[in-house]
């Protein structure tokens, strides 16, 4: 039986379809990589997967319906979604592809949306005994602060506004933007990847200090094994109904051990290849996993 795995919205993800690559060939070297992309002709991680598909945009009515039907005319199993968009369709017709043998590698809905709220994440965050920057009233504001939108991706529509001056009635307008602290420059950020099983058990924590950012995204870190290991660890050794790579975000005061969460990005980072470089291979726990 084949054992096929699929990455969705693949985009840039060259080194993540690489690393599953030589996963799965350890395990089955008749089972193949399959890429899915708005365009494959200018996805580079499209050009290097064993098949390729044109797939329409995941917030379309067909999106579901063309990756089901990719999946079963190319006996897929493992499906390893890339994209903040496509989160929320996919958990919530995760079981739809599951009766047929295909399972999606994503949290559970009510999990999903509380991360793709920035409202619903600090109560996460909150729930873990993990601090998160105040969220403002909009009618009692307190400068500098930060805007961005409460479902943003990759840092887009995300700015300081140093003063009262500073902000327009666009932004105060928006009904998407919220208002939050600006961080001390005393702390840096750090992206945590974590793996967990599909019981929601930890197995895997990779702490990184993120060095330099491209779209939203860590291009540049370094792994730390510190006391962000340490506080992490005691607080998320079990969460029910997450699964597979969860990328949190956090502030992190070196100096006074202080940490503030962030974000969490319930899918593979494009940081994720300096997590499977310092030894933590997902890709080989995903397919012992679900395929042995």
């Amino acid at each position: 039986m084949n054992s096929n795995i699929l990455i969705s919205s693949a985009g840039r993800r060259v080194e993540l379809l690489n690393y599953f690559r030589t996963e799965l060939q350890n395990f089955d070297k008749a089972s193949k990589i399959l890429a899915t992309d708005l365009n494959p002709d200018l996805s580079s991680a499209c050009q290097i997967a064993d098949k390729s598909v044109e797939i329409c945009h995941s917030q379309d009515a067909d999106f579901i319906d063309q990756l089901f039907n990719v999946c079963s005319e190319n006996k897929v199993r493992l499906v390893i979604p890339t994209n903040d968009n496509e989160l929320v369709p996919l958990a919530l017709n995760k079981e739809k592809f599951s009766e047929f043998g295909i399972e999606i590698i994503i949290s559970d809905y009510q999990f999903i949306k509380e991360c793709r709220d920035k409202r619903e994440t600090k109560k996460i965050f909150e729930s873990l005994d993990i601090e998160y920057p105040e969220i403002y009233d909009k009618n009692n504001l307190k400068f500098p602060l930060f805007c961005k939108p409460y479902d943003g991706s990759s840092s887009i529509g995300s700015k300081v506004i140093k003063a009262e001056n500073d902000l327009t009635l666009d932004d105060l307008n928006d009904p998407k933007n919220i208002f939050m602290e600006l961080i001390s420059s005393n702390y840096c950020e750090y992206t945590v990847d974590g793996y967990f099983t599909n019981e929601g058990k930890l197995i895997s924590l990779v702490p990184k200090e993120r060095i330099e950012v491209r779209s939203g995204e860590v291009s540049k870190g370094i792994t730390r094994k510190d006391f962000v290991y340490d506080f992490l660890l005691r607080r998320i050794k079990f969460l029910p109904g997450v699964r597979g790579c969860i990328t949190f975000q956090f502030f992190v005061d070196v100096q006074n051990q202080d940490i503030k969460g962030l974000e969490i990005n319930p899918r593979f980072g494009g940081g994720y290849p300096l997590t499977y470089c310092a030894g933590s291979n997902f890709p080989k726990y995903l397919i012992n996993e679900y395929f042995l």
